[in-house]
């Protein structure tokens, strides 16, 4: 990844956790934690991969707040709309909404059917012979679902590679940790047994999800990304706390969260030069 590109996707990312932070903030909402945990990857997935045509799918829908952000950071939401975030008749609702966003094409948060909903997309597109891709963003958590493995198996029996599946690995679920409440280790022996091209990356690191993105150049495999995250990425005093995936924040936190995410950019834009 260039210089450039790199400056350009911190500063994107940096810009949609401060705006989800306000939102939060504002509505007095928790699910601070999982959005912190995402930014990075959706920042990439839409910015550093999605041709215009491509689909996205928000599985965690828990995490809305970092997709809409996002959706006005590309232009597809104004700031007046983001403004309505969880008040009445908003369409930016705790869950993305179903047919009323633009990039928003399916009703997520009922956790385990982005993978199948993907899955649809890909045979559909792959039938139809577009070179459309679809990818779908789930927690670790939602594995837990059985509907998510008949999707995996689905989309490896297909070999449907215009596929790309995230898995934002934070380790922490809403009662605990993931593998005290049903344990997924080893997650990447198991996606392998089912036909999957798999990569691990730290899903806090650009170059390291550009890495991830070029090895699916040519693979003819299906691809699943296991981004090494941490819930609250960021919140210092929360991250990887299940505190932090219900807790609305009170003035204190906000501004000291606001400010810790502040640093960590400067630092970070002071050392790609």
């Amino acid at each position: 990844m260039d210089k450039t590109q790199h400056r350009d996707l911190l500063t994107k990312a940096y810009n949609i956790k401060q705006r989800f932070l306000a939102m939060y903030k504002m509505a007095n909402a928790g699910h601070v934690g999982c959005s912190l945990s995402v930014a990075e990857i959706i920042t990439f997935v839409r910015f550093g991969w999605m041709k215009d045509s491509d689909e996205l799918i928000l599985s965690k829908g828990h995490a809305a707040a970092a997709l809409y952000s996002m959706l006005a950071e590309d232009g597809t939401l104004t700031e007046e709309d983001i403004q309505t975030f969880y008040k009445n008749g908003t369409y930016l609702a705790a869950h993305p909404p179903v047919n009323k966003l633009k990039r928003v094409p399916f009703a997520t948060g009922s956790l385990g059917h982005g993978l199948s909903l993907a899955a649809g997309l890909g045979i559909a597109n792959k039938l139809k012979k577009t070179d459309k891709q679809i990818f779908c963003i789930t927690s670790d958590g939602e594995i837990n679902e059985g509907s998510t493995w008949e999707a995996a198996l689905f989309i490896a029996h297909h070999k449907l590679t215009n596929v790309v599946w995230l898995i934002d690995r934070n380790q922490l679920q809403g009662y605990g940790r993931t593998e005290d409440v049903m344990k997924l280790d080893p997650l990447d022996k198991k996606l392998e047994a089912f036909g999957f091209n798999v990569v691990i990356a730290d899903g806090h690191d650009f170059n390291s999800l550009e890495t991830c993105r070029l090895s699916t150049v040519n693979c003819q495999l299906p691809t699943v990304i296991v981004c090494n995250t941490t819930k609250g990425h960021g919140w210092k005093t929360y991250e990887d706390k299940v505190d932090c995936h219900y807790l609305p924040m009170k003035d204190e936190q906000y501004a000291l969260v606001t400010a810790e995410v502040r640093n960590s950019f400067e630092k970070q834009m002071a050392l790609v030069k």
